[in-house]
């Protein structure tokens, strides 16, 4: 059986930002799902939940890496609820299970979950995010999917 693995995007960024920001993060999500990727996310508010309900709205997966204790906790767009009970130590888990990261604004949760990524090897595209060595900066979010997609080879 030749079984083809879904491409894992994680999309990264503030449970608190700008609507320019969310509205960029939601974009990111429907794109993902268009080239049938599975989105990874934090699972809870602001860029989390903004790239997840674009996700769902195309039919895609979504999958929260949640820091608490309760699946209750992981916002509306979720389908898959992972959780940890590991508090801010998830980040590690979603960079390591993402094939590519794309990190839209955020503040040092997202900077370590950006290092964490790039510690590994792992390919991240930001969108206004944090200016590192080795974060490709993408304009929007058509730019940052394309770049993720074509850094993958897809």
């Amino acid at each position: 059986m030749n079984h083809v693995m879904k491409k894992i995007i994680a999309v990264i960024g503030g449970r608190k930002t700008e609507k320019a920001l969310l509205l960029e993060a939601e974009e990111v999500g429907r794109l993902i799902a268009r080239r049938e990727a599975i989105l990874v996310s934090g699972g809870l508010s602001g860029v989390m939940e903004a790239a997840s309900k674009g996700a769902k709205s195309e039919g895609g997966i979504t999958v929260g890496i949640l820091p608490q204790d309760h699946a209750r906790d992981a916002n509306h767009f979720i389908d898959v609820p992972v959780v940890t009970g590991l508090g801010i130590g998830r980040n590690v888990i979603i960079a390591r299970t993402a094939d590519a990261l794309i990190a839209i604004g955020g503040e040092y949760g997202t900077l370590s979950e950006i290092a964490f990524a790039l510690q590994m090897g792992k390919p991240v595209v930001g969108i206004k995010t944090w200016d590192v060595k080795g974060v490709i900066s993408a304009e929007n979010a058509v730019d940052a999917v394309n770049k993720v997609f074509e850094i993958l080879g897809f």
